[in-house]
């Protein structure tokens, strides 16, 4: 498997022509068609709600809709991703705004309808043999209808939400797109878009990672002024919608979208802080490697410089390096990941233009999946393919499902992809020998720790911080960079020489308006996912077969009973979130000792 590989995506096969596609076109056409169609039926089956069987008929019309509606979707969002002045994809960006801005009315509609059934007609539709195995999603359905005002005022809000709310999060991705991060080293200046300054700040080479990440601090803060309209006005809109409806709660709407309670949250976090010391036993130890007295922000990411992490990994030995170790775990993982390089599912070239950052997205029409990220050679690239195969992968079980039935929560999701980045690099681990390349290999999954267990943890007490403070106006610059750095000072112990301030205005997921606090979802699949890897190394290769039935279960549980389920683990209590967390730190020990004379 050493042959040369294609590092661009193919997205001919899926919409032929790019942002000029005839193909798209006329799917934009055929769903504004079917959409004008079924919309007036909605509206006018509100005085025959118990009509279980004409009901169902709108449920599979809407269910398809949206099915094709998200194809289109994801793939405009992969010609902007790929192209950050492709002024033709931003158009068809609005443009399925417009369409998802119907296709939430339609279940808003839908919504009401179910809310109306007496329980008769709502078991019967549940008991119709196309509704029974999306009946967890309509019961979802109808309970969030009942939380949420009448079905016109919820359609209101969707309409005005178009050019307000998610216009907002258009604009600051405007603002990344225009960017350009100038870093002068040595006398040279060189011009870097976001996405490349972003891949540099985790540099082996400390001067040139701190000459990066001035440059990039220095431009956020440029640009910090348009970023805090678009925070304060995304926060506004969100919480003038909750008081609307009731909700005094901000997490009330998150924890609904990822199907979990505030019990599991709160166990979650309290394990978390538990863990903290030991990690900064680990920060302490990584200052006096780099030769610093505490670790600047831009310290906490990078490698360590040994031979290990210095030598370059080409995109063939990356994909060499996944599937061998995937198929320690499971073969048909294995045989999966080599499909995304095969099929070129994945857009992995380094090139100006490109937008930050990486992600997974599914086409559940072409029941298919494309990965987005920058490769740049280094081991950490190498760990971000892992974790998005890791996504393609739970999409992959999940086909042929009803479309309703695959829609899992935000955790579950990244409980696949962190799960696939640790069976990567334990299986690496177990096999490295030499002591220079073994503490840099524990030198990454520790890194990977702080990234879930602190940093996301400063990112949760921001946002819970920053919407406690909306309620009564408007945040500066300055207020907002004085929550981020004490957010970070609190998270991470104090054990850093130099944080971040600006990293609200720097990071994408703050301002995703469809799902708020994007952000504990994280740890939670983190963590979960080490709990599955123990439950998994217990039971050995049977435990494979046993995964994807978890995975495939995710669109139709609450993460309670799944845990219950197929772990026969109360997520409400500590205890397993414990036992995660010693899972992850579980090579703390050995970095400590292996490191203690260097």
């Amino acid at each position: 498997m050493s042959a040369t590989l294609r590092q661009t995506w193919d997205l001919e096969s899926l919409f032929p022509g790019g942002s000029k596609s005839d193909k798209l076109r006329a799917t934009v056409q055929a769903l504004q068609e079917d959409l004008n169609e079924l919309l007036p039926q909605l509206r006018a089956a509100g005085g025959a709600a118990d009509a279980s069987h004409a009901l169902a008929g709108f449920i599979l019309a809407a269910e398809n809709i949206s099915a094709r509606l998200a194809e289109a979707t994801s793939f405009v969002g992969c010609l902007q991703a790929q192209d950050v002045d492709d002024k033709l994809a931003d158009q068809w960006n609005g443009r399925v705004n417009e369409l998802s801005a119907l296709d939430e009315t339609a279940w808003t509609l839908l919504e009401g309808l179910l809310a109306k059934l007496d329980e008769p007609s709502w078991m019967e539709l549940r008991a119709l043999p196309d509704m029974a195995p999306i009946a967890f999603a309509l019961h979802e359905a109808r309970q969030i209808a009942l939380e949420k005002l009448d079905a016109d005022r919820e359609i209101l809000i969707t309409d005005l939400a178009i050019d307000g709310y998610h216009a907002w999060e258009n604009l600051r991705d405007a603002v990344v797109g225009r960017m350009k991060i100038t870093v002068e080293e040595n006398g040279e200046k060189t011009v870097l878009s976001v996405g490349q300054a972003d891949n540099e700040l985790d540099s082996p080479d400390r001067s040139r990672r701190e000459a990066v990440f001035r440059a990039w601090t220095q431009s956020w803060s440029d640009e910090a002024q348009l970023c805090s309209l678009a925070l304060n006005h995304i926060g506004g809109f969100r919480l003038h919608v909750y008081g609307h409806r009731g909700w005094e709660d901000v997490l009330q709407e998150p924890l609904r979208r990822n199907r979990m309670s505030r019990e599991t949250l709160d166990a979650m976090w309290q394990a978390v802080d538990e863990s903290k010391a030991a990690l900064v036993r680990y920060l302490e130890r990584k200052a006096r490697l780099i030769g610093v007295d505490r670790l600047s922000w831009h310290d906490v990411e990078a490698p360590l410089t040994t031979d290990a992490v210095a030598k370059n990994v080409t995109y063939e030995e990356a994909r060499d390096f996944i599937v061998k170790h995937f198929a320690s775990f499971s073969e048909d993982m294995a045989a999966f990941a080599h499909q995304c390089f095969e099929r070129a599912w994945i857009e992995a070239e380094d090139r100006p233009g490109k937008r930050p950052g990486g992600f997974c997205t599914s086409l559940p029409v072409s029941g298919q999946t494309r990965i987005f990220l920058t490769y740049a050679g280094v081991p950490s690239s190498v760990s971000t393919l892992a974790h998005e195969i890791g996504h393609a992968y739970h999409q992959h079980v999940m086909e042929g499902m009803p479309y309703l039935a695959q829609q899992y929560a935000m955790n579950v999701a990244e409980t696949a992809s962190t799960l696939a980045e640790l069976i990567v690099s334990s299986a690496a681990l177990a096999q490295t020998q030499g002591s220079g390349s073994r503490i840099a290999m524990l030198d990454d999954k520790l890194r990977r720790s702080v990234a879930f267990l602190m940093d996301i943890h400063a990112r949760f007490a921001f946002e819970s911080a920053f919407y406690e403070k909306r309620r009564q106006g408007m945040l500066s610059v300055e207020e907002l960079n004085a929550m981020m750095l004490h957010a970070q000072q609190e998270s991470y112990r104090g054990a850093l020489g130099e944080y971040h301030p600006e990293f609200w205005a720097s990071k994408l997921h703050f301002y995703i308006t469809n799902p708020p606090f994007y952000n504990f979802p994280y740890t939670f699949g983190y963590l979960f996912s080490a709990g599955v890897y123990a439950e998994g190394k217990r039971q050995g290769a049977p435990f494979a077969a046993r995964y994807v039935d978890l995975l495939r279960d995710t669109g139709s549980m609450t993460v309670e009973d799944l845990a219950q389920k197929h772990l026969r683990a109360d997520l409400r209590q500590p205890d397993f979130w414990r036992s995660a967390t010693a899972v992850a730190l579980a090579d703390l020990e050995e970095f400590l000792r292996a490191t203690d004379d260097m």
